[in-house]
């Protein structure tokens, strides 16, 4: 017998408030705003609330709410030309959105580093480098997350799908159970170096986590260029340096009871010695990733669009049966994100379309003043990294929040590409708040190895780090190279 799917009708009470709230309160919105505008903004805020209500998954929340745009004809079917030019594309044009397609592709990539096992193997490998101390462990757990994060844009995936199932191998080794004071002996430690490896690696490449493609749309529409090596000239020092510290800190704030870890070497040696040589699966992988790095750090000096590049290499993957036609359209994450990112960037170009970007970035820097745009985007980064407390997800809080933002930054003189990239540093760094703050903390602080209330202390005193860290740090390696 057949049944209708799960709905979580509850989910939607307060997107649907929401929403309703602004729309009907368009007789008294604020001077300056359009009708337009407002009522784009109704449904904008609506569909972010649903994103974090989630009362269906964010694809489906997201194609609900760009349905709304265009029935109630804030956005046109199809391309309205006014004496033979476009002054409206169609709302159709929402999926040829470049960004969004990169990072579908990155996803394939990634299913290519998890099937073959190559992703498995690099990571015995480090373990095996590194494993003789429970700080070398640690700084093995952040290595794994750094190699395979160019071409892993589910940071989610890439925590609970490559790095934690390792995590926990190492910890049942050593005897460290979850939810048990064992925990401590292991586990723990390592579970929390893992989120802050993400995190940071989250932050260092373009395609390693979904919400930087909003960033990066987002400061297209303010005129704002950046490609995925200039991303990754603007972050490495810094996050590099954040890479090699925070294990540290960790481990005198956190460390594990175990110190000496022999075991470890010999754990990752044997499991080496089961998986045998490399296949030529793992040959071809391992070619076209690297080919596909070295394309993207190129792509400016060759004139290769990153999406193409992505095509490419997916392309590749396909002739050399690395990856089959069913593992392309299986993919959910990458065609999943094509649906919710292209969706969400439409609706906030739309609103500045519609001149609400202009509006409030206006307002927000009459109050902050413009007597220095560097305390002014300081105060926006801290303002974006605390009000994360309020989301469960980067990409709706990167989508209501960033582009306005830079708007403030930028109009109180701020460099664009400096302070574009200072606040994506901030996006990143933001999920060191809750258990609840991105996708990896969901399945890492979920894992039992770590209490909430040890969650909350040590990433409150962790986010108090990075804010210091990124301005100093941050700011600085941008000034050196010339980007302010």
């Amino acid at each position: 017998m057949k049944h209708l799917e799960k709905v979580n009708y509850k989910g939607f009470i307060i997107p649907i408030i929401v929403g309703l709230i602004f729309w009907f309160t368009t007789p008294i919105r604020p001077a300056g705003v359009t009708v337009q505008a407002w009522h784009m903004l109704a449904i904008f805020l609506a569909t972010i609330m649903g994103c974090i209500f989630k009362p269906l998954p964010i694809a489906a929340t997201t194609l609900i709410g760009y349905t709304l745009t265009i029935f109630l004809g804030l956005a046109p079917i199809k391309d309205v030309v006014v004496k033979g030019h476009t002054v409206d594309a169609s709302a159709l044009s929402a999926f040829s959105n470049s960004a969004a397609w990169l990072i579908a592709m990155a996803f394939m990539l990634s299913r290519g580093i998890i099937k073959t096992g190559l992703g498995k193997r690099i990571a015995f490998y480090f373990i095996e480098w590194f494993g003789h101390k429970s700080l070398g462990l640690g700084y093995a757990v952040a290595a794994i997350d750094l190699v395979v994060s160019p071409a892993t844009p589910s940071n989610t995936a890439r925590a609970g799908g490559i790095v934690f199932p390792l995590v926990e191998s190492l910890a049942e080794n050593f005897g460290s159970k979850p939810n048990d004071l064992s925990r401590k002996k292991m586990g723990s430690f390592l579970t929390f170096v893992e989120f802050h490896a993400n995190l940071i690696t989250s932050m260092l490449f373009l395609t390693a986590m979904a919400p930087n493609l909003v960033a990066v749309e987002l400061a297209k529409a303010l005129g704002v260029n950046i490609t995925w090596i200039g991303w990754f000239e603007a972050t490495c020092v810094p996050a590099i340096l954040a890479l090699i510290i925070v294990p540290f800190i960790i481990y005198k704030m956190y460390g594990p009871e175990i110190k000496e870890t022999p075991n470890a070497k010999e754990w990752a040696g044997a499991e080496l010695k089961k998986m045998g040589k490399l296949t030529v699966p793992e040959i071809w992988m391992a070619g076209i990733f690297l080919l596909t790095l070295v394309l993207w750090m190129l792509s400016s000096s060759i004139q290769l669009d990153a999406t193409l590049i992505a095509f490419i290499s997916m392309s590749l993957l396909l002739l050399t049966g690395v990856l089959s036609n069913d593992d392309f359209l299986s993919e959910k994450g990458g065609w999943n994100v094509l649906v919710w990112l292209s969706i969400l960037v439409y609706m906030a170009n739309r609103l500045t379309k519609f001149g609400f970007i202009k509006w409030l970035s206006e307002t927000i820097s009459k109050s902050v003043g413009h007597d220095s745009w560097i305390m002014v985007l300081i105060i926006l980064g801290i303002l974006l990294f605390y009000t994360h407390y309020l989301f469960a997800s980067a990409t709706a809080h990167n989508t209501a929040m960033y582009g306005p933002f830079l708007a403030v930054a930028l109009s109180a003189g701020a460099p664009k590409m400096a302070a574009a990239m200072f606040l994506a540093m901030f996006s990143a760094i933001m999920a060191s708040t809750t258990h609840y703050a991105n996708g990896p903390a969901s399945v890492l602080a979920g894992s039992g190895y770590v209490e909430q209330g040890e969650w909350w202390k040590m990433n409150f005193i962790l986010g108090l780090f990075y804010i210091i860290f990124f301005i100093v740090f941050g700011l600085g390696w941008m000034k050196l190279i010339g980007l302010w």
